[in-house]
């Protein structure tokens, strides 16, 4: 039986512990944490359930599918609801737009704000249904070592309908005139790594998944996917180590023996996964000459966002919120900006809301309230107590003004968490949250390498290799570092 070590026990480290032990391997998972999930983690306090990292079910049929490969359904781990609204906007006192899951409700919406604009959300839609068909099908699942993987025909004569080569604000622009359209439809790629005038087209298939395919939310919160995927991990022999971080890659003759975790132990391996921070295993578990990157190439890569958090239990319920609401009630572009261009602590940030307990009374004690504030911040910026309490000040103040009530008086809990923790929690690049920016220079055969050229059989998964950052890419991402290695290993 062949072993494989895998390193992180996040999305794609869960992903491809179930695919290999289901083909037969000798599968074992190191996390440095006390539970699995890696960003997706859980924290409890004071009766209150935050899910530290994701809060946006998006694209169900890719959990359906991993599901579906084990011969199990979503349902057997969790139960899903659809939110509906799907999500709320602020873009000022009383200015406020909530996003309707029906077509027909969203494309009213739409001609009551801008007249005409139904029939170019329909057509910007139909164009956004391709590209997903063709991103999620053609795409997502190929491993991207060579350029030649994309010489196909078919794939080539999409481009022009992929709009590759031009940006999604274009796209958005060139349809609709009201700036609040515009900022809804361009949302979505704020946290892939670049402004939306530097973003490819291709990524309104994001819209597709957000509008069409709609916000869905696993009762007992995000962590019940994890829960499920670490179960199923279980059910297929997986063993998982905790508290048990990789000290160093054990490399003979080209080729991975081991692990050495920080207990000195050797974990024996014929593959091993880093499923952890790419940056993190290259630069600190392998030798400078078993490395395919340097540090020099780390540094010009472009990020996506870190995030400033805050998780915070009220003893009261709120309202005027949705389960998620966007607060964009200052310049989009400026804070895109302060973000992406000019790296810098934001002046007057954008930042949404995650109030799980609305739909799901568990995260919460009887008639309190569980939230999550999140802030999009340059990665690699230093965080103080001093700057941390500044935002949270930003935050509650325009909260109270926005949603017409006071809050600050019923907090009962909060913590916070930035840069310097993604660091200390999950070995984070630069302390990003989300992983390698999908820019076009950053897109397939261009992000880091899914199989190490220096290390014959070291793969990488996860969001800062293909396809990108988000929990279904992370998950699909796991799915095709097992199939590399089934193949590596024959």
């Amino acid at each position: 039986m062949k072993r494989v070590v895998i390193i992180g026990s996040g999305f794609a480290g869960l992903s491809a512990a179930c695919y290999l032990a289901a083909e037969g391997y000798d599968v074992t998972v190191l996390e440095k944490n006390a539970m699995p999930g890696g960003r997706a983690c859980q924290w409890k306090s004071n009766g209150f359930s935050f899910d530290m990292g994701p809060s946006w079910y998006w694209m169900p049929e890719v959990f359906e599918q991993f599901f579906a490969h084990f011969g199990k359904k979503v349902s057997d781990y969790y139960k899903l609801t659809r939110l509906d609204p799907s999500y709320a906007i602020y873009f000022g006192a009383q200015d406020r737009i909530d996003v309707p899951a029906s077509l027909e409700e969203l494309e009213a919406l739409f001609e009551r704000i801008e007249p005409g604009s139904a029939r170019h959300l329909r057509k910007f839609l139909e164009e956004a249904a391709y590209k997903y068909r063709v991103g999620m099908g053609e795409f997502v699942y190929k491993p991207s070592h060579s350029i030649w993987e994309f010489a196909d025909m078919r794939i080539l004569t999409s481009l022009i309908r992929l709009h590759m080569f031009s940006s999604l604000s274009s796209q958005v622009r060139k349809r609709f005139r009201n700036k609040r359209l515009r900022q809804l439809l361009e949302f979505p790629v704020l946290f892939l790594g670049a402004t939306p005038e530097k973003t490819p087209a291709l990524y309104s298939l994001m819209n597709y998944a957000d509008l069409v395919l709609g916000t869905w939310y696993p009762m007992g919160g995000m962590y019940k996917i994890v829960e499920g995927m670490a179960t199923l991990a279980q059910e297929l022999g997986v063993k998982f180590h905790f508290n048990c971080p990789a000290k160093r890659i054990l490399v003979s003759n080209g080729r991975a023996t081991g692990v050495l975790t920080s207990s000195e132990e050797i974990v024996p391996a014929d593959a091993v996964v880093g499923a952890a921070d790419y940056h993190h295993v290259e630069q600190e578990l392998l030798a400078p000459e078993q490395r395919q990157y340097s540090e020099r190439y780390w540094q010009t890569r472009t990020l996506a966002p870190s995030s400033l958090l805050y998780y915070v239990g009220f003893n009261k319920r709120l309202k005027n919120l949705l389960h998620h609401t966007l607060f964009f009630d200052e310049d989009f572009g400026r804070h895109a900006r302060e973000i992406y261009e000019t790296p810098t602590w934001p002046e007057r940030p954008l930042f949404y809301v995650s109030v799980p307990s609305i739909t799901d009374p568990s995260v919460a004690p009887e008639g309190c309230e569980n939230m999550t504030i999140l802030i999009p911040v340059a990665p690699g910026l230093q965080d103080t107590v001093e700057i941390r309490q500044h935002y949270y000040d930003v935050a509650m103040r325009r909260l109270e003004h926005l949603t017409e009530q006071p809050i600050r008086d019923a907090v009962v809990y909060s913590r916070s968490f930035a840069c310097s923790d993604f660091v200390e929690a999950y070995n984070s690049f630069k302390g990003n949250a989300y992983g390698l920016a999908n820019t076009l220079w950053q897109t397939a055969f261009l992000k880091p390498k899914m199989r190490s050229a220096k290390v014959k059989n070291l793969f990488y998964a996860g969001q800062l290799t293909v396809p990108g950052p988000g929990v279904p890419p992370s998950i699909i991402s796991g799915q095709i570092a097992a199939s590399e290695i089934k193949k590596a290993l024959v």
